[in-house]
């Protein structure tokens, strides 16, 4: 009679021990993922905290004196709750602010700070309340339609800036500044914020796509000088009548009076 082994049922020794390594290794795993899920959206709002307690900071020393202590204004300067972190970008970022002493009008002049200081004042002025913030760059990368922002251009600011962009004066000592050779990010900051004498132009007057057209042709005038010849300043008639009756007209009666003496 043959006898077969009977089967007892039992697991191998070591199945315990595997189990328990990959439940170990599995737990470590998602407590990983988990830990690090979790750092990083503690790290984001730390980060932020701390860049707007240094713009806080850089604002108490630098702008408090006219704007006050909370951006609430005062009678030297304006407020600046609600203003955005765009317009501190601009208004900075092109040496306006702050202001060297009191005028109709805040000039360019060499910028006072860093990108990251304005980047930090520009975060502590968006924390007091919602206003414009930084555009994304595809709206101010100058690769927009040329043609169909010089036609905005004149439909809208040529009045002021020039229809190529050389500046004009306007009342009261006020003045439109000069468009070339600026930051692409200067010139949207300057249409959605509106400084100073300029008008808002919001996203429903222009749209940030026209905007970057306006952008594109303005830099399209950087780079393609007067195709006429001496521009005289580009400011068209004025600057071409002041030539003609001094430099013309004064020849003439120079050679005038040239050819009289040697007749005599």
């Amino acid at each position: 009679m043959t006898t077969f082994a009977r089967r007892s049922g039992r697991r191998h020794p070591l199945t315990f021990a595997l189990l328990l390594t990959l439940g170990l290794f599995a737990t470590g795993g998602i407590y990983a993922a988990t830990s690090a899920t979790m750092a990083s959206a503690e790290t984001t709002p730390v980060a932020f905290e701390s860049l707007v307690d240094e713009g806080e900071k850089l604002f108490m020393a630098n702008c408090a004196s006219c704007h006050g202590m909370s951006g609430e204004g005062s009678e030297a300067g304006p407020t600046v709750i609600g203003v955005g972190a765009l317009s501190v970008d601009f208004q900075v970022g092109t040496g306006r602010m702050p202001m060297a002493a009191s005028g109709p009008q805040a000039a360019v002049k060499p910028v006072q700070f860093t990108q990251p200081q304005i980047d930090a004042m520009a975060a502590w002025v968006a924390s007091l309340a919602p206003g414009p913030g930084l555009p994304e760059a595809k709206y101010y990368d100058a690769e927009g339609d040329a043609a169909g922002g010089a036609e905005l251009f004149r439909i809208n600011c040529a009045m002021c800036h020039n229809v190529a962009g050389a500046g004009g004066a306007l009342t009261e000592g006020k003045y439109a500044p000069h468009l070339r050779d600026l930051q692409p990010i200067h010139i949207y900051g300057a249409m959605v914020t509106g400084p100073q004498n300029m008008p808002v132009f919001n996203d429903m007057n222009l749209t940030p796509e026209q905007k970057n057209d306006v952008i594109t042709y303005l830099k399209y005038m950087d780079k393609n000088p007067s195709v006429g010849g001496f521009s005289l300043g580009s400011l068209g008639p004025v600057s071409e009548g002041l030539f003609i009756w001094l430099i013309g007209l004064g020849g003439l009666i120079a050679v005038a009076i040239w050819l009289t003496a040697r007749s005599n």
